[in-house]
C-alpha cells in the first residue's frame, strides 16, 4: 500500500496510518496485534518514501503507549488527527495530547 501512495502523481498531502483497534463484532475483533516495532517500520517508511506528505498518527493512538508515540513522531510521523473521536473509535484525551507535545518539544502548524 504506501509503495503504491508513494508513487503516485502528486504524491498524497496527508497518509493517514491506523494502528488496529478490535471493535467487537467486526471481522478483525480477534486479529493477533503486530509488534510495536513493525508500527514504528511502517510510519519511517512512510517518511522516506514520501517526504512531502504528513504522515499522521491516526486510529489506534489511544491504545498506543506515549514512549510508542514518541518512537512513531522520532520515525517521521508530523501529524496526528487531534479532537475526541475519530469516525468510530475514541482519540486520546486532548488534555493527554497536549502533555505529549509538550514532552516531545512538538508544536502545532
Amino acid at each position: 500500500m504506501i509503495a503504491q501512495l508513494a508513487n503516485l502523481t502528486p504524491p498524497p498531502e496527508s497518509v493517514p496510518i491506523n494502528n488496529l483497534v478490535k471493535v467487537t463484532g467486526t471481522p478483525l475483533e480477534g486479529a493477533d496485534n503486530i509488534d510495536w516495532t513493525e508500527f514504528v517500520r511502517t510510519i519511517a517508511v512512510a517518511r522516506l518514501t514520501m517526504p512531502q506528505s504528513y504522515v499522521r498518527l491516526s486510529a489506534g493512538r489511544r491504545e498506543m503507549p506515549e514512549a510508542m508515540q514518541a518512537l512513531c513522531f522520532s520515525a517521521g510521523a508530523n501529524s496526528i488527527f487531534y479532537g475526541d473521536k475519530l469516525l468510530t473509535t475514541g482519540n486520546p484525551d486532548v488534555d493527554a495530547d497536549r502533555v505529549l507535545m509538550e514532552k516531545l518539544d512538538l508544536s502545532p502548524l
